[in-house]
């Protein structure tokens, strides 16, 4: 059973959020609606399970069970929409429309509303309509090309770059821009969010520096993609790793004399030529030494170090711990509501909810 709902007290206090439900990106933007104090109702099937109570992304939800195909459902939600200042939906292109619940629809009945739509692909062209996941959508736009070993087949990401990098953040931002523009005209409008739109505007800087011929194409090679043997990952003593940046030439010798890098190598930073001696030389150093003890020497410096942690390991890091990055939510522990505010606070107002809610419920509460 969930704790009572918090009143949320979020910059987004006030905000209706009509969410169908969906998968990966637009949950993970609603979830951030409520966190930031947004009302959130979402639109579920029927005979859909509960959430479980770990089943983060859900967190700070109304959810109704309701047949889209029903007469009485669908009036039900569009007096919901009415009401409503957001709409998000992540179906493939045209099955919102042949509901009647398309974007001319719905923003004719209520001019203010912002209707945002999450794909991956994007409203039109030759893949709009096929099916795919975050490993296709970066694969197509460049950027899972460019992650992974030198000698290796490129690594997904986990689903960090497309579904939450280039689909959920890019939603959000349309959606709070648009927000911003109906403070002026009054009138709400489509936000066409695409997975690959938004992973191609992630890749910015590393496709003007290939412009620039500064990115070489292959993996491996370049300054943030570990071919720099002073932006890259060692191995420990005890089977760990450690993860260094120390791209300034500042750090970069803050790195050198703590480490104890031999004097020839200290003004290789800048010379490729040497890359390869100065990398061999690192990964003998870290070796010598357990993670903790080069968490002991490093972490407090400048040297530009962190010790590669699992997220279990994270949660207990002296840093996490001291901005409350965790919260326990009906007794599961998880990221806490990201970004901070200083005058209204953001805050998980409940867990993923243990039932659904009558459209009525809803509507009242909107209405009220």
């Amino acid at each position: 059973m969930n704790a009572p709902r918090k009143s949320p007290s979020g910059p987004l206090s006030g905000l209706r959020v009509l969410e169908f439900a969906g998968l990966g990106p637009g949950p993970f933007a609603c979830m951030m609606l409520s966190d930031m104090g947004a009302d959130v109702v979402t639109i579920d099937r029927p005979g859909a399970p509960p959430a479980h109570p770990a089943q983060c992304i859900k967190r700070g939800r109304t959810i109704v069970h309701a047949d889209l195909k029903e007469a009485a459902c669908l009036a039900g939600i569009l007096a919901l929409v009415d009401a409503a200042d957001v709409l998000v939906e992540g179906y493939r292109p045209g099955v919102m429309e042949r509901l009647g619940l398309g974007p001319e629809v719905l923003c004719e009945r209520n001019p203010r509303l912002v209707y945002g739509r999450m794909t991956g692909w994007g409203q039109e062209g030759p893949l709009a309509l096929t099916a795919g996941h975050d490993i296709n959508y970066i694969a197509l736009a460049g950027a899972l090309h460019a992650i992974g070993p030198a000698m290796g087949a490129p690594v997904p990401p986990l689903n960090l770059v497309g579904d939450y990098g280039g689909g959920s953040l890019y939603l959000l931002a349309g959606i709070l821009a648009a927000l911003h523009e109906r403070s002026r005209s009054g009138l709400g409008q489509v936000v066409d969010a695409a997975i690959t739109d938004g992973v191609l505007s992630l890749l910015t800087q590393h496709i003007a520096a290939a412009a620039r011929g500064e990115h070489k194409p292959k993996r491996g090679e370049n300054l943030l993609d570990g071919g720099a043997p002073f932006y890259a990952v060692y191995e420990t003593a005890d089977g760990q790793h450690v993860a260094v940046g120390a791209l300034e030439p500042a750090f970069f010798a803050m790195l050198c004399e703590r480490i104890g890098v031999s004097n020839e190598l200290r003004d290789a930073q800048g010379d490729r030529s040497r890359w390869p001696l100065l990398r061999a030389e690192f990964e003998q150093i870290f070796q010598s030494r357990t993670r903790a003890e080069w968490q002991s020497l490093l972490q407090t410096s400048d040297a530009c170090f962190a010790p590669v942690l699992s997220w279990q390991e994270a949660s207990s890091h002296p840093q996490i711990q001291a901005r409350n990055a965790f919260v326990e939510v009906d007794g599961v522990i998880q990221p806490a509501p990201a970004p901070r505010f200083s005058r209204t606070p953001s805050a998980v107002t409940q867990g993923p909810p243990a039932r659904s809610s009558r459209i009525e419920e809803a509507l009242e509460r909107w209405r009220s």
